[in-house]
């Protein structure tokens, strides 16, 4: 495989051991990947094959969701079955190890969700066909090839039936297989409209501030112009852990300077938030996959009532929000002047000390009339407990108790506990579902013992972007 930003080597001064194998291999495979492409494709959408995406409804996912779910026993918990799918596709085709990150654990956790969000949802093809374009939009950055999947339809296959033992079906294979190959031709579809962008971004680091121990907020200048709209998420990648990338909400609406902002916590030691936090400062590049998510501000919204609420790292895309919503009100920025609805904005934290951004809101209170901001500190009333949710019950309660929010638009961002106690609480209290926009947050239905909560399909190929 190429690498996009390292040069080609000589024969004669390639490093020995892996180095020089993934470098002469990944040049070699990378031909037969361009040669096999198109014949691919045309396998992948032809008689025979898995629908196209555009004729989803003619693929009748319900009957291969019935067939596999009733073996599925034999295959679950995916562990075992994950963990020989790479044995076999590495062993095989050793070139495609350089296309994931060192550590695979991430990686097999979010195949295992990639199987349960199909197999879950087969019965409604139309929505799995988008899901997957954009899936396949965002592996571009990640260097795969429609060469690249039927290597991994090959591997899973041996896999299913190493896993499975005597009691394996042929029928049931099969259904995999056609149930692969529809996600796969949806994935190959929503590469090839993108082929008008790059597949990633790079951007250099500007500033750097911790402004906690565990929390950094960075400035990138991206070296090319990068399509986003406030409120939405992108992956990051870092140059101290290459192909691991992990998505981050953009902290700052798009500005002429083309500067674009991350709140990023760490998480724990070790991961992609460690090197972001910890490993990197000024004068560092970072590598940016395509924007993605629909918690955005439209133009029909702009003379609307808002409700915004936030909880921890949450405030990042709430506060690129609220900088959109500040420059329609003002003209500036490009954006024409308007009259614009009022803003409720409740910020929830453990403590005074985790309101990490607390300068910044307190100038945009300050600045606007029309912006209420309520602070609330959970830190000594949050009892002891195993629920996960029960932190955010005082922001929750907050905002159940503050008012009447039916006629808001409702925008819900932090942990996947918060948002989902907020929403439900919203949705006691009247608001419509339609009214209230959040970032995915998992799906109770995914058996939490195999994989736990899942939020999307994952990666089917390469470490996620997530």
């Amino acid at each position: 495989m190429p690498q996009s930003r390292q040069p080609a080597r000589s024969a004669s001064s390639a490093p020995s051991g892996r180095s020089a194998a993934n470098t002469v291999g990944g040049e070699y495979h990378a031909l037969l990947a361009r040669h096999d492409a198109m014949r691919l494709r045309r396998r992948i959408l032809g008689q025979g094959r898995a629908p196209a995406p555009e004729a989803a409804a003619l693929y009748d996912g319900a009957a291969d969701q019935r067939l596999i779910t009733q073996y599925l026993d034999l295959v679950t918990p995916f562990a075992d079955l994950i963990a020989h799918l790479y044995d076999e596709m590495f062993a095989r085709w050793p070139y495609l190890r350089s296309l994931f990150p060192a550590s695979m654990d991430f990686q097999r956790v979010h195949l295992a969700r990639a199987f349960w969000y199909l197999i879950e949802n087969l019965h409604r093809p139309d929505e799995v066909a988008a899901t997957f374009r954009q899936l396949g939009h965002d592996h571009r950055k990640l260097g795969v090839r429609p060469a690249h999947y039927e290597a991994f339809e090959t591997s899973l296959c041996v896999a299913l039936r190493r896993t499975a033992g005597p009691r394996w079906a042929e029928a049931v294979e099969q259904a995999w297989v056609r149930m692969l190959r529809f996600a796969v031709a949806s994935m190959v579809e929503g590469a090839d409209a993108a082929l008008a962008e790059p597949p990633c971004w790079q951007g250099t680091v500007t500033a750097h501030e911790r402004r906690r121990p565990d929390l950094a907020v960075l400035r990138l200048r991206l070296h090319e112009p990068y399509p986003y709209r406030a409120g939405q998420f992108a992956a990051v990648e870092s140059p101290l852990m290459p192909q691991a990338w992990r998505h981050y909400s953009l902290a700052s609406a798009p500005a002429p300077e083309g500067e674009v902002a991350f709140h990023i916590r760490r998480t724990g030691p070790g991961g992609v938030s460690d090197a972001l936090v910890s490993g990197t400062g000024v004068g560092d590049v970072l590598r940016l996959g395509p924007a993605h998510g629909t918690m955005t501000l439209r133009d029909e919204d702009r003379s609307r009532d808002l409700l915004m609420v936030a909880g921890g790292t949450g405030w990042a895309p709430i506060k690129a929000l609220l900088e959109e919503w500040s420059a329609r009100r003002r003209g500036t920025a490009g954006l024409a002047q308007r009259t614009v609805g009022r803003v409720h904005l409740f910020v929830g934290a453990r403590s005074r000390a985790d309101l990490y951004d607390a300068t910044a809101l307190d100038r945009l209170a300050a600045r606007h009339d029309r912006l209420r901001v309520v602070r609330v500190l959970d830190e000594d009333v949050v009892p002891a407990t195993d629920d996960p949710s029960a932190g955010y019950g005082p922001l929750t309660e907050a905002v159940a108790r503050d008012g009447q929010w039916s006629h808001h638009l409702a925008f819900v961002s932090g942990p996947a506990a918060m948002v989902g106690a907020t929403v439900a609480r919203l949705t006691a209290t009247g608001v419509p579902t339609d009214h209230i926009r959040h970032d995915p947050v998992p799906d109770s239905l995914t058996p939490a013992a195999d994989h736990g909560k899942a939020d999307g399909p994952g990666a089917f190929t390469c470490g996620r972007a997530g």
